[in-house]
């Protein structure tokens, strides 16, 4: 699939949740962890920011760009993800904000 995030979205590509404890134990979809693994494939250009310090009118607004890359390993909340369909990969659309951290 070729497509190009806008704004702050982060195209990435899922890694699969762990189903089974270290011990075994198959966990519920609703017990495991929230956060999930995955690759950064695209990533929109930024957004703008409302500069809440303004007393005019007509707030006055920053560019914010996006500092994730392509190929980045990520954790990021799987509640906020929309998943896209892909050709046989797992693929969702995350905001910037929603991402966690880097992963090693």
């Amino acid at each position: 699939m070729n497509l190009q995030p806008l704004h702050d979205w982060v195209l990435i590509r899922t890694g699969e949740p762990r189903e089974k404890s270290a011990g075994g134990i198959i966990i519920p979809d609703s017990a495991q962890e929230k956060p999930v693994e995955g690759e950064v494939l695209a990533v929109g250009a930024g957004r703008f920011v409302e500069d809440k310090d303004s007393k005019e009118k007509v707030k006055k607004k920053t560019f914010v760009k996006t500092t994730l890359k392509p190929g980045e390993r990520i954790l990021y909340e799987k509640h906020a993800a929309r998943d896209v369909e892909g050709d046989d990969v797992a693929l969702v659309l995350v905001r910037e904000e929603d991402v966690l951290g880097y992963l090693p």
